[in-house]
């Protein structure tokens, strides 16, 4: 059985920044420039956001410890992140790409992929629509970006990837700043690289392949489909069949809703006291709650995710019958599910997210004087007013401006 053709007639961009917070960081500071930076948290649990391609050279990478980067590169800048200001210049660079197009995906803050194919006629082919967005945001946002170009969305990823600049003790290493992959060299690009490159390939999956004697992805396309299916399961055996003869039908989704929101936080030590893990929850519940009405939209399930201090991760969810909105209704529900963890190993990190989002105007509340907990209950008509008159009291006067009245500062210095 062989797979469906993929349209060939698609031009698709994915535009990736190049170390976007760290260019942020030095857009702002100039005098940084040539020099080691780091972003991330600087506290003995801290974890690398970005680093320029000065510290890469020396092993530093996102998602490593701090103390592993500080290790590496003991002359590194270390700044702490300014999400705000990155959001600000995400802002800026997004406006550029749907100036090029309405079909834009994000992905985060600093990538995204673009559907060119409308625009061939009157913006040129698809690699000089390319140019002329490496360009506009270099001249009008004052950073770089990678852009890779194909006819699906998986090879334009690959491609942006092998376009990123190189590291070095300098700086960048730059290149054209864009790989083009033409529906013809598909099999050139593509089998060499290797099989953790596909989509779906973790460990465990990695090593299962590896005893089917893979290493590059041409192997898996090599690979009798039935081979890969009864080694993999139907499901994702087809699935990584389809990546590696570069076969990806989906479309580029502009505006895609997120399918859940969450806000976590790391402990400089490990916490034992419940006190302080509910003072937390608020915290990171009010969050959540504020970026979901910003969202015009309303949670199904409230999720709980707490790591132990051998870094063991559990997660509890539940799924309240009204859904939920706001901070306090997803706070409650948080502690009620902590209360069912034993804390006796210490926390190393908590987080409180939400899932099964839907627009708010699809919910449907049944008006009660009690909440499904059995306790007195805001009027859920009254609800919505009560946090849209909070959102925008922080919106003029800054976030810290009001809040739950747990959070504000005890007498005591405690939470």
């Amino acid at each position: 059985m062989t797979s469906a053709p993929s349209d060939t007639t698609r031009s698709i961009l994915h535009v990736d920044m190049d170390a976007f917070f760290v260019s942020v960081e030095l857009l702002d500071q100039p005098e940084l420039r040539g020099r080691p930076v780091v972003v991330g948290g600087a506290g003995p649990r801290g974890v690398v956001a970005a680093a320029s391609y000065e510290a890469r050279s020396y092993g530093v990478r996102s998602a490593q410890p701090m103390s592993i980067a500080r290790r590496r590169c003991p002359e590194a800048v270390i700044l702490s992140g300014r999400h705000e200001r990155y959001r600000e210049v995400s802002r800026e660079v997004m406006a550029i790409f749907d100036d090029v197009t309405p079909l834009v995906e994000p992905l985060s803050l600093d990538e995204a992929f673009l559907d060119v194919t409308g625009r061939v006629r009157s913006l040129g082919p698809a690699p000089e629509i390319a140019r002329t967005v490496r360009s506009r945001v270099q001249h009008e946002v004052g950073l770089t970006c990678s852009v890779g170009v194909a006819h699906n969305k998986f090879l334009a990823k690959l491609a942006s990837e092998s376009a990123k600049p190189a590291p070095s003790p300098a700086g960048p290493i730059y290149g054209t700043g864009i790989t083009v992959v033409e529906t013809e060299s598909v099999e050139e690009f593509l089998w060499p690289q290797p099989a953790r490159a596909l989509w779906g390939i973790g460990p465990a999956t990695m090593e299962k392949l590896a005893r089917l004697g893979v290493g590059t992805i041409g192997d898996i396309a090599r690979l009798p489909l039935v081979s890969l299916e009864s080694t993999l399961g139907a499901a994702s055996g087809a699935h990584l069949h389809r990546l590696a003869m570069g076969l990806d039908d989906r479309p580029v989704v502009p505006d895609a809703v997120a399918k859940s929101i969450s806000h976590e936080e790391t402990f400089a030590t490990d916490v034992i006291d419940r006190r302080m893990l509910d003072h937390e929850l608020v915290r990171l519940a009010d969050a959540v709650g504020e970026r979901l009405r910003r969202s015009e939209q309303f949670a199904r399930t409230v999720v709980l995710k707490v790591r132990f201090a051998d870094f063991r991760t559990i997660s509890r969810s539940r799924t309240p019958k009204d859904g939920v909105e706001d901070g306090p209704t997803i706070a409650a529900h948080a502690r009620d599910l902590l209360h069912e963890v034993d804390l006796a190993e210490g926390v190393r990190l908590i987080g409180v997210g939400v899932s099964g989002l839907v627009e708010g105007e699809r919910r449907a509340v049944q008006l009660t004087m009690l909440d499904e907990r059995g306790q007195a209950n805001i009027r859920p008509d009254v609800r919505p007013e009560l946090h849209k008159a909070m959102d925008e009291i922080r919106g003029r006067y800054g976030r810290t401006s009001i809040g739950p009245a747990s959070l504000a500062p005890q007498p005591d210095g405690g939470p």
